[in-house]
């Protein structure tokens, strides 16, 4: 072997490329924000520990976008990924419940996080094998199979927000609530309902105005009201999952009457 090509190889093996490297950064700071959750609602600082798991969620949606654009997708931050969404999404949420409304329901308390969290893991097992599947019919580029983490991780935390808004609403506070909410998220991470992606979603040329304009409102409004804007987000959210299943059984009949 020449020396050129021996200096090439040693080089690959201590060095690594920038691009290769940004993505991985922003998955840390994901999980640095999910960890911090933890540690805000062991404090008891609910307003801290959810904004927390929403800083996670951004850099979550950050670092596959800074891995396509950089050309920097690896098998290791692939993997970084999904212990980070472990964490953030399915161990910080369930820890924000317990210890916001489950913790004097000692056993049945902590088996409801419990769930959460082998939901999550069981969601991302999922996801990480379908990688390696067949691809699936053009229909599914638009859809997700069961509820992502990160929105799986605001749908959880929804009785918190709605608490943080309305205080005098106690219900959203008792132990039966939620352990429901928990139950229903799981299963929802879990399932194989179809939920709507926006990975593959393209704005046309004449909405590009409009949608800069309910940025603009909707940053307004996190500043302004962000537990409400927060909660009727996710709220909304919920309200989708019927529609996307509705959506998708049009699509894949339409798939099938042309095929």
């Amino acid at each position: 072997m020449k020396n050129d090509e021996k200096l090439k190889i040693r080089h690959k093996l201590t060095a690594l490329p920038f691009r290769k490297i940004a993505p991985n950064i922003v998955t840390m700071l994901a999980l640095c924000a999910g960890v911090t959750s933890i540690r805000y609602s062991i404090q008891a600082d609910w307003v801290k520990a959810v904004l927390c798991v929403f800083i996670a969620a951004f850099f979550d949606g950050l670092d596959g976008r800074v891995a396509r654009m950089l050309k920097g997708s690896t098998k290791f931050g692939a993997e970084l990924d999904s212990l980070s969404d472990f964490v953030s999404f399915g161990v910080a949420p369930a820890i924000l419940l317990y210890q916001w409304a489950l913790f004097d329901l000692p056993k049945f308390g902590w088996f409801f996080c419990l769930l959460m969290s082998i939901g999550m893991a069981m969601r991302l097992a999922r996801f990480n094998t379908m990688l390696e599947e067949e691809p699936q019919p053009e229909y599914w580029s638009h859809f997700f199979v069961g509820v992502p983490a990160p929105a799986a991780a605001a749908l959880a935390m929804m009785p918190v927000m709605i608490y943080l808004e309305m205080p005098e609403l106690t219900i959203v506070r008792t132990h039966g609530f939620c352990a429901a909410v928990l139950c229903i998220v799981a299963f929802l991470m879990v399932s194989r309902i179809p939920t709507f992606s926006t990975k593959k979603l393209k704005v046309p040329t004449y909405m590009f105005i409009p949608l800069m304009l309910f940025v603009a409102l909707f940053a307004s409004f996190i500043i302004t009201q962000p537990w409400l804007t927060l909660g009727f987000m996710t709220v909304l959210y919920a309200l989708s999952i019927p529609v996307g299943v509705v959506v998708f059984l049009k699509e894949k009949r339409k798939f099938e009457e042309n095929n």
